[in-house]
């Protein structure tokens, strides 16, 4: 991989992946792309451009001479903005994969990795597979936008995949986080938010909804780690694989675990006014572990443990 094209690294998943990035193949050159955030880190083997994925001839100009494409931006946010703002996940994720995708074949690159999400996937009480996503099942409202969008970006793939030009990984992934997570009230997912209630917090934190829905959580590097597997192993030209934990967790035992490793005594309380997710899903990730040898590692209370210390470490960096 002489040179490496890295999207939305200011975000979350993108400032892991850089630093894994630059630690595995110091070889390569790794073209990163921001536009409203600000550079965030030095190396001599990284280069920033700023631009806008939504912009054809910027998309055209810079998967010229590209080995591999990571595609790690897109609009993103929590669950509020699901519930109250659904169509905000959705056109400009559309815009930026087709220009994306489209230019990725025309150029030649030779691998391109899609960050999917597993909100197409119904409610499951056993781990579900790719193969278990049915289009005549009825996707859950709020999900719906997003939902339909992450399978058209799935069938692009697929549909350039097959004119044998670029190989295409689709990563449909479970809830992420740990370190450069949002951690915001707002804007983050539960896990991020929940984290900042707590050490912020005092007396009591309050969780929206009753806490008995149900998510498959994995840990960051986990996924660094399957990024690295796709690159080294996937033979098909296209491939649809679930990286997650394999199983799910309540919210609230998630959050007791949260108040336990940050060494609080806090009380709970429930807001059922608030906007929540019902869902119930975990994912089976058999099909990784056979064709690319990939199993998640980190276990789920040393996961919230590294993400605890790391958050008490850099939260002035958070701040900025």
């Amino acid at each position: 991989m002489k040179k490496i094209l890295l999207l939305g690294a200011t975000g979350f998943i993108g400032k892991n992946v850089l630093i894994g990035l630059i630690k595995t193949y110091p070889k390569s050159k790794i073209i990163c792309i921001h536009f409203k955030s600000k550079q965030w880190i030095k190396n001599k083997n990284v280069i920033w451009k700023r631009g806008d994925l939504r912009n054809p001839n910027f998309c055209k100009k810079i998967t010229k001479d590209i080995d591999l494409i990571i595609q790690a931006a897109a609009t993103t946010s929590g669950s509020k903005d699901i519930v109250n703002s659904p169509s905000l996940h959705v056109t400009d994720n559309a815009i930026m994969n087709s220009y994306l995708t489209k230019y990725a074949h025309e150029n030649f690159v030779k691998h391109f990795i899609f960050f999917s999400c597993t909100v197409m996937y119904h409610n499951s009480n056993k781990p579900l597979r790719e193969i278990d996503y049915n289009p005549k099942r009825k996707i859950y409202k709020k999900y719906f936008g997003v939902a339909n969008t992450k399978l058209y970006v799935e069938k692009l793939c697929e549909f350039y995949a097959e004119m044998k030009r670029v190989k295409f990984s689709v990563i449909r992934h479970s809830n992420i986080f740990g370190p450069y997570d949002k951690f915001d009230l707002e804007k983050s997912h539960f896990f991020g938010a929940t984290v900042t209630k707590v050490i912020n917090s005092q007396k009591e934190i309050e969780i929206w909804g009753n806490g008995q829905e149900e998510r498959d959580l994995l840990f960051i590097d986990d996924l660094f780690d399957f990024i690295k597997k796709l690159i080294a192993k996937q033979k098909n030209k296209f491939a649809i694989y679930n990286c997650g934990y394999g199983k799910s967790f309540k919210v609230i035992d998630i959050v007791n675990k949260i108040i336990k490793y940050s060494g609080k005594n806090l009380k709970i309380k429930k807001d059922l006014s608030k906007p929540t997710i019902k869902t119930k899903l975990s994912l089976n990730c058999s099909k990784a572990k056979k064709d690319i040898n990939w199993i998640r590692k980190t276990n789920i209370n040393n996961a919230i443990k590294k993400t605890i210390n790391w958050y008490r470490k850099n939260h002035e960096l958070l701040q900025k």
